[in-house]
């Protein structure tokens, strides 16, 4: 019988555990479990004494190229003692595996494990400390750039509603919305004097899933999956915003986010004008990530339907409400 092709595969975790074993020389007592599948499938390999994440990307979601920009962006972050997720070199010091997957070639990387603990609600303090690392990483990234997206209004905006498209009716009154929203947002990022504006490589993604806490104030972040170029105030926008779905109590919200606002500026100063953009700054990315899983439907989000988009847009619309209502 012949083997039929496969578009994703989970790697089996022995085996897998037994090349990273090899390539790594790492002990024959490290066990290797999966931990989750995504965009891309995580992976613990551990001892009594000590823990690794191995991340095998997924086929073709990114080159060899990026995934290299990435680590050298985390290279970059370590040897300025931030505290960050690093890549671990092989035996013969190579960042980068290439697996032969049933689907095709597949890339796995060996990163040191972020002690801590994920924290969904955090204290004043724990906001304050992540602002702090996320202006360290900044200020190292500031005026640079990677090989990779560019993430400008047509990327994170009007790309994000064409995959869109493929899913649901233009005519849908959400998909409306989003056009609607997404024009207004990209006419505000084209009137903004550049100026005012500090740019270079981006997170995109830091939120709660994304770090580890420690004694609440030594965070590790992790998951620079989706780095890129743009305005950094992107990072800080979406980070607030996911707080905002966090604490359903706005006045707790209003300060919490002063206190990552306020360490944030410890290092780095924002001008008025990028605190002002933290709305747009933060529904643009929510957009971006909407039209990730509309293209990677079968690999982050399987419950990809006109509920799951009324749902996520109506967060979206609840966060910009929010502050037009504040800024009339």
């Amino acid at each position: 019988m012949t083997t039929f092709p496969v578009i994703a595969s989970i790697l089996s975790e022995e085996e897998l555990g037994d090349f990273i074993k090899i390539r790594y020389r790492l002990s024959e007592n490290f066990e290797c479990k999966l931990f989750r599948t995504g965009l891309n499938h995580t992976y613990i390999i551990s001892n009594p004494t000590k823990k690794y994440v191995v991340r095998v990307y997924c086929h073709n979601w990114r080159t060899k190229i990026e995934i290299q920009e990435e680590l050298n962006l985390l290279r970059l972050l370590q040897e300025n003692n931030l505290s960050v997720s690093f890549p671990i070199s092989d035996k013969n010091f190579n960042y980068i595996q290439e697996i032969n997957a049933p689907e095709g070639t597949r890339y796995a990387v060996l990163f040191a494990f972020a002690e801590g603990e994920k924290m969904r609600f955090m204290s004043n303090d724990t906001c304050f400390a992540i602002g702090s690392l996320v202006s360290e990483i900044h200020s190292i990234t500031k005026n640079k750039s990677i090989n990779r997206t560019n993430y400008n209004s047509e990327q994170l905006l009007i790309n994000s509603y064409k995959q869109l498209t493929q899913f649901f009716s233009e005519e849908l009154p959400e998909m409306k919305y989003l056009k609607e929203i997404g024009n207004e947002i990209s006419k505000t990022f084209q009137k903004i004097n550049q100026s005012d504006f500090q740019k270079g490589i981006v997170h995109l993604d830091i939120w709660y899933d994304n770090f580890s806490v420690k004694d609440e104030s030594e965070i590790t972040i992790f998951d620079f999956d989706n780095c890129g170029n743009g305005l950094l105030i992107l990072d800080v926008g979406y980070f607030c915003k996911q707080l905002f779905f966090i604490e359903s109590e706005k006045k707790i919200y209003e300060s919490k986010v002063q206190s990552f606002l306020t360490g944030y500026q410890q290092r780095s100063q924002l001008t008025d004008e990028e605190i002002s953009l933290i709305p747009e700054a933060g529904a643009s990315i929510f957009i971006f990530y909407l039209g990730v899983q509309a293209q990677r439907f079968d690999w982050s989000n399987i419950f990809l339907t006109e509920n799951y988009l009324k749902m996520f847009v109506g967060r979206i619309k609840s966060w910009i409400d929010y502050y037009k209502l504040n800024r009339d």
